[in-house]
């Protein structure tokens, strides 16, 4: 069973930036796509961002084009989520799970997920 620790989530004002870290325990990364989703508070988890395996290939949802960019480092089992220009609608729990391919629609087809991290984004 893949594990999952995100890291890197806090307060941040509007147009500021933060990195989500997601360590992941397994064998070998390379076979792996990870995802993040977010849920806020009385809304569903949504897709945000995925990169596949080897090669690593991303996928972003509308929303956070050209906002947040994610990238891997197979060699320390580490994903990353780098989120700049952040809003006030990007507030939410963060989470990152491990697919056998990449997708930002389909949650349920999650192998594992972490126990997320809180991203608040307030003035």
């Amino acid at each position: 069973q893949v594990q999952l620790v995100e890291s890197g989530g806090g307060l941040v004002q509007p147009g500021g930036s933060l990195r989500l870290s997601c360590e992941v325990s397994a064998f070998t990364l390379d076979y792996y796509a990870i995802g993040w989703f977010r849920q806020a508070p009385g809304k569903e988890r949504e897709g945000v961002s995925c990169i596949s395996g080897s090669p690593a290939k991303t996928y972003y949802t509308d929303f956070v084009k050209g906002r947040f960019t994610i990238s891997r480092n197979n060699a320390r089992k580490m994903i990353y989520l780098q989120m700049n220009s952040l809003k006030s609608e990007d507030t939410a729990v963060y989470y990152c799970a491990a697919f056998a391919a990449c997708t930002v629609d389909r949650p349920d087809l999650a192998q594992s997920w972490g126990q997320g991290t809180q991203v608040t984004v307030s003035s």
